[in-house]
């Protein structure tokens, strides 16, 4: 069984999506209609943008969207996916990808997310950091005891996880990590305080979003953020897309399941090859490749 993954903020690069706009027809339609939905030229700050053009959540949130869809479907009868799932941002390119949404529709959810987490981050400053070679239970009680907001917030494989908080309370975790034997705390380069309760605000403004958007059943089962669990009714996924922003991504327990369902081969399906590294720590013999047209 072949499982698709895509993506989450953080994959994107200067130039990302240039060769599929220059070898496909289809994907220059897309990529046209993507600029005319969003308003904005997309394509250029993709294509010939900054590092730091790209690193502006209403911008990267789109760009990693339309990089990991557009290649989905131009791949055709190549991309038979039997599972999906996304990492963060990258479960709304699943849910294309697999029929849950359409293009258009996915695009529009994620423009509105992006516009409502920048607006998030704005507001109150946070930040997140990266906790290596500690326990799952140790980092949570840690941050259980913490006064200050801070959870644990991607799940990303046995040994890594990402706290998101306040900035003093991230900070305090860091401290305590390392004081209870962490090999490596590290300060991400981020926006603000993803999948925690400091984006609360943006949750509010998407829900809506998510609750007027028509959802389909998908060809396969998507294995959502909130759970670690495959879902196939289109409500169930609707509730669980609302709570991803607060939530933590329990990507471990999607990679463990999907492997546990019968996965053999994983391919990566968008910019950079993360994900397919975080399979590789879970079972060194998986086969694993990117996804090309």
């Amino acid at each position: 069984m072949i499982a698709y993954i895509f993506p989450g903020q953080g994959a994107q690069y200067t130039g990302m999506g240039k060769d599929l706009y220059e070898s496909s027809s289809k994907a220059k339609d897309l990529f046209h209609k993507a600029n005319n939905i969003l308003k904005f030229d997309i394509t250029k700050l993709m294509f010939a943008g900054t590092e730091d053009d790209l690193k502006q959540t209403n911008v990267t949130q789109p760009a990693i969207f339309l990089h990991s869809v557009i290649l989905a479907k131009v791949m055709g009868n190549n991309f038979k996916p039997d599972m999906v799932a996304g990492h963060s941002l990258g479960e709304f390119s699943a849910l294309v990808a697999n029929g849950t949404l359409t293009f258009e529709d996915g695009l529009k959810l994620v423009a509105k997310r992006a516009d409502a987490m920048q607006k998030a981050c704005e507001s109150e400053p946070s930040t997140m950091a990266a906790i290596l070679g500690l326990d799952d239970d140790i980092v949570e009680n840690i941050c259980k005891n913490i006064q200050d907001i801070v959870v644990p917030a991607n799940y990303n494989s046995p040994g890594q996880l990402v706290i998101s908080g306040s900035i003093g309370g991230v900070g305090k975790a860091m401290e305590k990590c390392k004081e209870a034997g962490a090999k490596r705390t590290l300060l991400l380069k981020v926006g603000g305080a993803f999948h925690s309760p400091l984006m609360e605000p943006a949750r509010i403004e998407l829900a809506e979003a998510i609750n007027n958007t028509p959802f389909s059943s998908g060809n396969c089962p998507v294995y959502q953020n909130v759970t670690g669990q495959p879902v196939a009714d289109p409500e169930i996924i609707k509730t669980n897309l609302i709570s991803q922003l607060t939530s933590p991504v329990r990507w471990t327990q999607i990679m463990q399941n999907m492997l546990a369902d019968g996965a053999t081969e994983v391919v990566e399906v968008g910019p950079g090859k993360v994900l397919q590294g975080l399979f590789k720590k879970i079972d060194r013999q998986l086969v694993t490749r990117s996804a090309s047209i």
